[in-house]
């Protein structure tokens, strides 16, 4: 661990913040887990989805424990790989968020039979049994478990377990951090079902096993969704592609009233075989329906393209991300 790159940035603010939005979301995750996954055995993948499995089978171990049991091989990796820095952030986190986990049930369950049974009937004294609205819980769980993750890796570090797995992935297969999320969560999800719905290693089968895998899947998938939208934000971009007769009037509204700038790309009619430049624009989506108006107005019979726009990097927009930046999609 670098804890030179720990104690160095200790005065500043940007340094403090970053920890606790760090610890911020590890108690949103953990409190996600402990109030709306696992009293209704909902195995969202990870480490802790994993916890959820093995404590039906060892009742006595908390989830929160078994987070630690497969945490610290991949922190070690974490360490290695990632440097210094992101390695402790990742330590802390990763072993604040079970521990925070065990205190938290304690909390909210009322005794060790309780807490061993996680029967939701005794969470909070009945006060938040959603038994009967398992589909509201597991949305409500992913949200929130989303939500506290994407703060934390916000943060350049990560919570520990599969999104471990997902950031190795990203960065040396170039898979997308929230498609190996969901690949690597997709083994915990079966363990899950042969455990919980077949029976083996508890021999009591729960009849509702394949409706809670299900569960379980809008669970993992909602979760890697909040988590995107958290990294890299909502798609508020356009792209428009526009072939019109009337160059000099669509440039000086894009660039005078506008204030942006656009590229021409050199097309030919398939039909007419005829040269055409084409403009290519991108603006924001309030800008959208005010482009379209002037285009009318400048050339009602204009040829217009319009599509999403994902990302955008450069001037006006985004700007291009770190080396190391860890990125949804």
């Amino acid at each position: 661990m670098n804890t030179k790159a720990f104690l160095e940035p200790m005065g500043s603010w940007a340094w403090w913040r970053s920890w606790m939005l760090i610890f911020l979301g590890c108690v949103l995750m953990g409190t996600g887990f402990v109030l709306f996954v696992n009293p209704y055995n909902f195995v969202p993948g990870g480490v802790y989805g994993m916890g959820i499995v093995l404590h039906n089978i060892f009742p006595s171990v908390q989830v929160g424990t078994f987070g630690y049991m497969f945490d610290i091989p991949l922190m070690l990796t974490a360490l290695l790989v990632f440097g210094g820095q992101f390695g402790t952030r990742t330590v802390v986190a990763a072993l604040f968020t079970p521990g925070f986990m065990n205190v938290l049930t304690r909390l909210v369950y009322p005794d060790a039979a309780a807490v061993e049974s996680l029967d939701p009937a005794l969470l909070l004294g009945g006060r938040l049994d959603l038994s009967n609205d398992l589909l509201l819980t597991c949305l409500f769980g992913a949200v929130v478990i989303g939500v506290g993750q994407g703060i934390v890796v916000r943060q350049q570090a990560t919570t520990g377990g599969t999104d471990i797995v997902a950031m190795l992935l990203q960065k040396f297969a170039g898979i997308k951090f929230s498609t190996g999320i969901f690949l690597a969560d997709g083994f915990v999800v079966l363990s899950g079902l042969v455990v919980i719905g077949f029976g083996l290693g508890t021999g009591e089968a729960d009849p509702n096993g394949w409706m809670l895998t299900l569960y379980s899947l809008i669970t993992i998938y909602t979760t890697s969704r909040v988590i995107a939208y958290l990294l890299d934000g909502a798609s508020y971009d356009k792209l428009l592609f526009i072939i019109s007769d009337h160059h000099e009037e669509l440039k000086r509204f894009i660039i005078d009233d506008l204030d942006r700038s656009a590229t021409y790309i050199k097309a030919k009619g398939m039909y007419t075989d005829a040269p055409r430049d084409m403009i290519f624009l991108v603006v924001s989506r309030k800008e959208v329906h005010l482009v379209q108006h002037q285009i009318r107005e400048i050339d009602p019979t204009a040829f217009v393209v319009v599509t999403d726009a994902y990302e955008t990097f450069g001037e006006g927009f985004k700007q291009f991300p770190d080396k190391n930046t860890i990125q949804a999609e």
